[in-house]
């Protein structure tokens, strides 16, 4: 199993995620955490993220799972290298990966390491063996609006979950995810811990924190 997962956007050392990738380097950008927001700012910034990977010599294209259903999606998916999963609200993009059948698919595809998942903030938190704890930072009446329900289990890639942008000023939220934080420490629960720059990086049994 290879994983690059990321507080935000690729962090201080993309070359290790490019290090990781292999065969012709192609592969999908994840967008769908930002389903039922801006189209527009979707749009531009997916251009954003498909030509800051292109910089690294990974070549990727956009995956919209709203196309997709579980009939479809392993055709449409293929055999990708990576998947780039970009943040935003980690309820809107678990419901987006089980309403596509994507979510199996990734599972499935990291335990026969098929190809590296990575991304930033929703995307590693969304790997966790449940979401609980992520309301207090992103709200699920956002994804009740989009999609008319919402799951609070995670796919259970990690045994424990993230939480990014922690000790970081100049993001936004990193205040509501230091209350995430506490409130895990509070149940005695483990967790990553993430700051802006800094990704968990798991290859095989390997887990490590640049």
């Amino acid at each position: 199993m290879r994983l690059y997962l990321s507080s935000y956007q690729l962090g201080a050392h993309p070359e290790v995620l490019a290090s990781m990738v292999r065969g012709d380097r192609r592969g999908w950008v994840v967008a769908n955490a930002l389903d039922g927001q801006d189209e527009g700012r979707r749009q531009v910034d997916t251009k954003l993220q498909i030509e800051t990977l292109a910089a690294l010599g990974l070549h990727a294209a956009d995956l919209d799972l709203r196309e997709l259903d579980p009939t479809s999606v392993c055709t449409a998916f293929g055999r990708p290298d990576f998947v780039w999963v970009r943040g935003g609200n980690v309820f809107t993009l678990r419901m987006a990966l089980a309403r596509s059948g994507l979510d199996r698919v990734v599972v499935d595809g990291l335990a026969a390491d098929q190809f590296v998942y990575a991304g930033f903030s929703a995307g590693p938190c969304v790997l966790a063996p449940s979401l609980s704890g992520l309301e207090l930072c992103d709200p699920p009446a956002t994804c009740r609006a989009t999609y008319g329900d919402v799951r609070y289990d995670g796919l259970g890639v990690l045994d424990r979950p993230v939480v990014p942008h922690l000790d970081s000023p100049k993001h936004p939220e990193t205040a509501l995810l230091s209350r995430v934080a506490e409130k895990y420490e509070s149940e005695g629960q483990p967790y990553w811990r993430l700051s802006d720059g800094q990704a968990l990086v798991i290859d095989g049994p390997a887990a490590s924190i640049y």
